[in-house]
């Protein structure tokens, strides 16, 4: 019997006894869980059990080396023998022969479980493609694990075929993602094809959408086009996913305390309005002459309607133009009414850096820490285990969410600001759930910074909308965060 290094709650066990020795299996399990584990003890279960001799572990950049660090130190038994590599881009001498120490069943130790860790977008890359596929085809009794599955959402992407192929060679195949619905029902599609084309009954895309999708045929100018307009056969669809994975949400199975949203609303300056109107006037017009015709060129509109709001704009090609606003004295006034440690999310790197600057004039410069695309990858670590020391000097982690938001544990935060937001759900699911885990022992508050009668509405509207359609496959009632 397999003897667990950490005991398991009780949710965790149930998923494990149900899973661990099926070819292929979703992990659909909401963040802070513990879904990391569950693919740990699967791995080091089918170790023991003779069914596989080789891993590989997939994640975003910014997780993967928790894996390395973290995740399987913690949770695989001390007396299963392990050589894990950590992926480089740049194949040294050293590194060569590190792969092939796990890679070339000759030079591997029989004794040993061989496990390699590589970043999700090294599969944008023929060479991490080449190398993957390689390891994979020399080690066929392995397991590959996908850590945040929705990463290969997009069908049409090189880093989605190249994964896919990868996973056909594995013995075991295993997703792992808190919502693998972000966007649409769509979006399940390339992740259960990872796992198997017996997944879903299909192997065509088209097959599946013309299942599960209503398409209307649409004409904007010279363009014409195929649009879905809704969904279909839903509970079917939920019906199939139910026999290959298992949905964990923290309501269900963990004594987490509540969520406490709030809104706080920021009303623009008069500089802001005159610039927000121009902006959105120029849009319509945009628009109604067809000018607006893909989908980028509209975001882009709506991502500078939203950097106005936050208190700049971003032309093409030109210097950033700052804009009198309130949004970040509201920012100094809340840190004036909370106590303890908290997260500020905002999209841009500009904002990350103004947030910074008066957060450390305010409570002085070690009370602050970014953590955004420019920050070295050697230092995020060390930031996070600031933070999360709660007698260090740490008090306010600024982050970018598509960078900071995934993979890490912020629970000495019981406060989390939102400056500004996306519409990509993925993203602020993840990024509220890096306060709200296993760990957290208070209340988490979280305070979103709104201007009435902007896109600011729009966007939190849109995600409202995007949950409940993911709610509509996956069972689950509402998520009450939008207020």
């Amino acid at each position: 019997m397999y003897k667990f290094k950490t005991k398991p709650y009780d949710h965790q066990l149930n998923v494990f006894n149900d899973s661990w020795r099926r070819p292929y299996f979703g992990l659909f399990m909401e963040m802070g869980t513990g879904k990391s584990k569950v693919a740990i003890d699967t791995m080091g279960a089918l170790w023991e059990a003779g069914e596989i001799d080789t891993a590989l572990i997939i994640a975003p950049k910014g997780v993967f080396d928790n894996w390395v660090q973290k995740e399987i130190p913690t949770h695989l038994p001390d007396s299963i023998a392990t050589n894990v590599v950590r992926w480089q881009p740049n194949f040294t001498k050293k590194f060569r022969a590190e792969i092939a120490s796990i890679a070339n069943p000759e030079e591997r130790d029989s004794n040993t479980l061989s496990v390699l860790v590589m970043n999700t977008e090294a599969f944008s890359t023929q060479k991490g493609a080449s190398a993957a596929l390689r390891y994979i085809q020399l080690n066929p009794e392995s397991i590959v694990i996908l850590d945040e599955s929705t990463s290969i959402k997009n069908k049409s992407a090189q880093r989605t075929k190249n994964l896919v192929k990868v996973a056909k060679a594995a013995k075991y195949k295993r997703i792992l993602t808190g919502s693998p619905i972000t966007k649409s029902p769509m979006d399940l599609f390339s992740q259960c094809a990872f796992l198997s084309e017996e997944a879903l009954g299909f192997k065509s895309f088209y097959g599946f959408q013309n299942r599960y999708a209503v398409i209307q045929r649409r004409t904007m100018g010279a363009h014409s086009f195929n649009e879905i307009t809704g969904f279909q056969r839903l509970d079917e669809l939920g019906e199939k996913l139910d026999k290959f994975s298992h949905r964990i949400l923290k309501r269900d199975c963990l004594d987490l305390p509540e969520k406490v949203y709030q809104r706080r609303e920021v009303p623009l300056t008069k500089e802001q309005i005159k610039l927000y109107k121009q902006m959105s006037d120029l849009a319509l017009a945009q628009l109604e002459k067809g000018e607006l015709a893909t989908t980028q060129s509209v975001l882009t509109q709506i991502m500078r309607l939203q950097q106005i709001c936050c208190g700049h704009l971003q032309p093409d090609d030109r210097p950033i133009q700052e804009i009198p606003n309130n949004r970040l004295q509201e920012v100094l006034d809340i840190t004036e009414e909370i106590n303890g440690k908290a997260i500020i999310w905002a999209t841009w790197t500009y904002d990350i850096q103004r947030i910074e600057k008066a957060l450390a004039k305010k409570f002085g410069s070690t009370a602050v820490a970014s953590y955004y695309g420019q920050t070295e990858q050697d230092e995020r670590q060390e930031i996070v285990n600031r933070f999360q020391d709660p007698d260090s000097d740490l008090r306010f982690f600024i982050g970018q969410p598509r960078t900071g938001g995934y993979g890490i544990t912020l629970t000495e935060a019981n406060t989390v600001i939102y400056f500004s937001n996306s519409y990509d759900l993925e993203i602020r699911l993840q990024s509220e759930d890096r306060a709200h885990r296993i760990g957290q022992s208070e209340s988490v508050t979280y305070i979103d910074l709104v201007s009435p009668g902007t896109i600011d509405e729009k966007i939190l509207g849109a995600l409202r909308d995007k949950i409940n359609l993911a709610g509509t496959v996956l069972r689950e009632d509402v998520t009450e965060w939008l207020s």
